[in-house]
């Protein structure tokens, strides 16, 4: 039991993550007092620091599947770690020093559990894609034989936290994912407890919906009885993820995404395409579950444009047609898988600033009012980037962060791995 004294003075912990869309390392500067109800952030700074252009490709490319050696893996590990600690630097400038780092590091690799012999990170339409190797452990006369579990998930996140504790001279956390995976969760979506003390409401049920590259949701009953039982949270769908991907496939990488969702807006959607898509075996899969770029990534966008080239539509009509698959994808989970609508929905993410997604979506719901977290009084750029902040502030404290509700776990458990920060001194 941790005392009142050690969580009445303010920690300033630094968030640190690149989510799906890789757009560039979101770093926030928090202070945090409370630990659950009593959760209190007080966010000094925020800012979003890019890659350096060649890094960021070579990201996407290990992330639509390009192979690469070990070695090649390894400087890349070590680029995103310099580039993290460099992140973490800057946002101090100006500030008082933060004690803790809570870096989720970059995801090159997600494989989410078999759940009954469907693998939801499948390529399209093929949810048992990738069937895996029964590597049978060999017979032993060892005194305690260890079962081989069921087909666990797997997911790798680089930039390693060792390496930004030396280079910053912070204890760091990170590795957040790997021990809900350990024990048969999904290792994601890992935001709803934090959402949970510090957006949920005494009367209302919240959906909090982030939009990076893919779409997460966190279901928030009202705070009443066993509220923290009943919160729900998975992947909804591709985000972010193929609208950027679409943007810069027609302008040949001039741009990387539609800036408010103009184009798009100029454009009309294909709702018959749009109803062929959501045949897709993920959107139907109940929750827990979990995906990422290996399905709503580079293969996924070429089917999608296979499958319109018989429809003729203009690129506008191409991108107002994804984004109503987006907005479908939430809206439609929400229907199939919640006990009931919410009362509100915020959003969060890069995608919040997509206002014709945004607008989409409130025509999709039209009776439940859609908002962002900034209306709520929490920032809806660098939420992800705070709620890993406070993972690492919980792990500190010894504080479980996972919600077995939400990634499929069969309990709570510590994450994160600590690297105490043995050089102390910070550079000016």
């Amino acid at each position: 039991m941790h005392s009142t004294e050690q969580t009445a003075v303010p920690t300033r912990v630094i968030g640190l993550i690149s989510g799906t869309s890789v757009d560039g390392i979101d770093a926030a500067l928090v202070e945090i007092t409370g630990k659950d109800l009593d959760l209190k952030v007080e966010l000094l700074a925020g800012e979003t620091y890019p890659y350096p252009p060649n890094l960021r490709d070579k990201i996407l490319a290990v992330c639509a599947g390009e192979a690469i050696s070990m070695a090649e893996l390894a400087e890349i590990d070590d680029a995103i770690a310099f580039a993290f600690a460099q992140a973490a630097q800057n946002i101090q400038i100006g500030h008082q020093s933060a004690t803790l780092i809570g870096s989720h590091g970059q995801t090159v690799y997600h494989r989410p559990p078999v759940n009954g012999g469907l693998e939801t990170g499948g390529t399209r339409g093929q949810g048992d894609e990738g069937e895996r190797t029964n590597y049978q452990l060999p017979i032993t006369n060892y005194p305690l034989p260890i079962t081989q579990p069921k087909p666990l998930g797997y997911t790798l996140q680089i930039g390693r936290g060792a390496l930004i504790a030396h280079l910053t001279g912070i204890t760091t956390v990170s590795n957040f994912r790997v021990a809900d995976i350990a024990i048969g969760g999904h290792g994601a979506p890992l935001v709803p407890r934090v959402d949970a003390y510090l957006l949920s409401h005494p009367q209302e049920a919240r959906c909090v919906q982030n939009i990076g590259g893919i779409g997460n949701v966190a279901y928030l009953p009202p705070r009443r009885d066993d509220w923290l039982e009943k919160i729900r949270g998975w992947d909804t769908g591709p985000g972010n993820s193929l609208l950027d991907l679409a943007v810069q496939h027609l302008t040949n990488s001039a741009k990387t995404y539609d800036k408010n969702g103009q184009w798009a807006a100029s454009g009309n959607p294909c709702h018959p395409l749009v109803e062929e898509w959501l045949t897709q075996d993920y959107f139907h899969l109940p929750p827990p579950k979990s995906t990422g770029r290996e399905l709503f990534g580079v293969a996924y966008l070429q089917q999608c444009l296979r499958d319109a080239e018989a429809y003729q539509l203009s690129a506008a009509d191409l991108l107002a047609t994804l984004t109503e698959l987006t907005a479908a994808t939430i809206a439609e989970s929400y229907r199939n898988f919640l006990p009931q609508l919410p009362d509100r929905i915020l959003l969060c993410g890069g995608g919040s600033r997509n206002l014709y997604l945004k607008q989409r979506l409130q025509s999709l719901l039209p009776s439940v009012p859609v908002m962002t977290t900034d209306e709520v009084g929490l920032n809806a750029d660098f939420k992800e980037a705070i709620a890993f902040a406070v993972l690492a502030y919980w792990r500190q404290l010894g504080i479980p962060g996972n919600l077995p509700s939400a990634t499929g776990a069969p309990h709570e458990v510590l994450l994160g791995e600590i690297s105490p920060a043995y050089n102390v001194s910070v550079s000016s």
